[in-house]
């Protein structure tokens, strides 16, 4: 029998977190008749309306925020409809937070179960995998060159030129790596596609393997992410299930197999040489380059290395009817980009658009200010080891070569607003305390830089005008930036740096 109501119930972290799940097991037990079917479908990504509750009813389909509402005292699902309409329903695909963006990558995030397969056929799912294997595996890299595709997880490094340098290595084993360990403060995009659209993630990752030549593909998750972890395992399966991994994937004579292995908190391990170290077995210790991974790297095999929203761009660009991604932005800065909105900002989210916004744009337009409605004093860009901004940058364009001027990175599109309370000199410190956690510990500009770094900030904190502290700082900002192994001690300086050029006399009286 076909079901005349659905009613749609995001099972998303995010929305979980605010009541999701409580919603799903309230209206579960009401429902006692078969013309009624609940859909555990992913986030929109606009968290500030989670939980967001869907009905779809003779193909028209509303929602309403159920964020802070108790409805332990309905009694039937007749009850539920009438509180339902009660809260004005509306289509979350016409308020400006959705309708303005650019989704490609995240063009089906919230419209249906994540882990059903045929919906994601029908949504041109796994087209571009035939396509793939019937072009042909340097053709396929030629095709993702042409893209302009650069990784997503910081570095931005053309992903074509990274593929080709694993396809031509000798080598009879070559490895896939998925960095999952998502470890960024205001960064949620890789977990959005895991939790939102599993199979995309999948199908790019098979595509990789394919034209480098692996066999063996991981995808090293953050054990903070236990739901994705139940996802990708379903999905995992479900791909094996239809020949979509496994053996002689659609009869083509190519064997993929993906395996999950869980990282264990360390934000070091989103570094590709310490996941690599961790991967095998090892504890998470960075590794001295070269050898580069593509040529040297699991198991000291040839080894691709991406991210996850990277890896979920690919399928995209092997869809022969879909050119629109390559033709948006310019130099590196190409395609669209998931900026992930956080902080204090009143509408929270994940916004999919063109490379070159504004932070005018981002953050007013779309995040509508400051959820405390005072005036915006910071933006900081790109994790817990990016820049900050000032509210005087706003006009700041939001390109891989924009921020690179201003001696930061676009990193991962992690966006975190601060109101004009935010104490700045704190903010620096919380860069080197940081450091001193996160620290790997196998080099001593890191490992001890941090922690003289966080004594010296406490000085400048009781005398900004202390002239030996400041210029004791900056040589022990160049000390780190010149000499860590990676970038954990090599980026720890770029938010103390920004704070004393864009923030005069909030750390270091000039």
């Amino acid at each position: 029998m076909n079901k005349a109501i659905k009613i749609f119930i995001p099972n998303e972290t995010s929305a979980n977190s605010v009541g999701a799940q409580y919603i799903y097991e309230v209206i579960s037990k009401l429902i006692n008749k078969n013309n009624i079917e609940i859909i555990r479908n992913s986030s929109w990504g606009a968290f500030w309306l989670e939980p967001y509750i869907e009905i779809e009813k003779e193909g028209i389909r509303r929602g309403v925020s159920y964020r802070d509402i108790d409805l332990s005292d309905l009694t039937t699902i007749e009850d539920f409809f009438i509180d339902f309409n009660k809260r004005e329903p509306f289509d979350i695909q016409s308020i400006d937070f959705i309708k303005k963006q650019k989704r490609l990558v995240f063009s089906r995030i919230g419209h249906h179960d994540p882990l059903d397969i045929e919906c994601y056929k029908n949504t041109k799912g796994y087209k571009p995998l035939l396509n793939s294997l019937k072009i042909g595996p340097q053709e396929t890299i030629n095709t993702i060159k042409e893209s302009g595709l650069t990784g997503r997880g910081g570095a931005a490094f053309p992903t074509g030129i990274k593929m080709q340098t694993v396809f031509d290595q000798d080598s009879s084993i070559k490895y896939l790596a998925c960095n999952a360990d998502e470890g960024d403060g205001g960064t949620f995009s890789d977990r959005l596609v895991m939790e939102s659209d599993p199979f995309s993630l999948i199908e790019g990752m098979t595509i990789a393997a394919y034209a480098v030549g692996a066999s063996i593909g991981y995808i090293y998750l953050r054990s903070e992410y236990p739901l994705a972890k139940t996802f990708l395992l379903q999905a995992i399966e479900i791909a094996v299930e239809n020949n979509f991994l496994g053996k002689n994937i659609l009869n083509s004579g190519f064997d993929f197999n993906i395996d999950l292995r869980i990282g264990a908190g360390s934000y070091v391990c989103g570094e590709e040489t310490a996941m690599m170290e961790s991967i095998e077995g090892r504890r998470g210790l960075v590794r001295s380059k070269p050898p580069l991974p593509a040529i040297s790297g699991l198991f000291k095999k040839p080894t691709l290395i991406n991210n996850v929203v990277t890896l979920a761009t690919i399928p995209m660009l092997l869809d022969s009817d879909e050119d629109e991604f390559s033709k948006i932005g310019s130099n590196k800065s190409v395609g669209t980009m998931p900026f992930q909105l956080s902080g204090n900002i009143k509408h929270s989210g994940l916004i999919e658009t063109r490379f070159d916004i504004s932070l005018e744009e981002l953050v007013r337009d779309f995040g509508s200010g400051t959820k405390s409605g005072n005036p915006i004093h910071a933006i900081q860009i790109g994790g817990p080891l990016g820049i900050y901004l000032s509210s005087s940058m706003l006009n700041t364009s939001l390109t891989i070569e924009a921020l690179q001027e201003l001696k930061g990175s676009i990193g991962h599109g992690g966006i975190i607003v601060f109101d004009n309370t935010v104490d700045m000199a704190e903010q620096a410190k919380f860069a080197m305390e940081f450091c001193v956690k996160e620290s790997c510990g196998k080099c001593t500009p890191c490992r001890i830089g941090s922690v003289r770094g966080v004594e010296i900030i406490n000085r400048l904190q009781k005398n900004k005008a202390n002239a030996d502290d400041a210029n004791l700082l900056n040589d022990l900002c160049e000390t780190m930036e010149a000499t860590s192994l990676c970038a954990m001690g090599g980026m720890t300086p770029n938010p103390i740096r920004s704070i004393i050029e864009f923030f005069p006399n909030e750390l270091i009286q000039k």
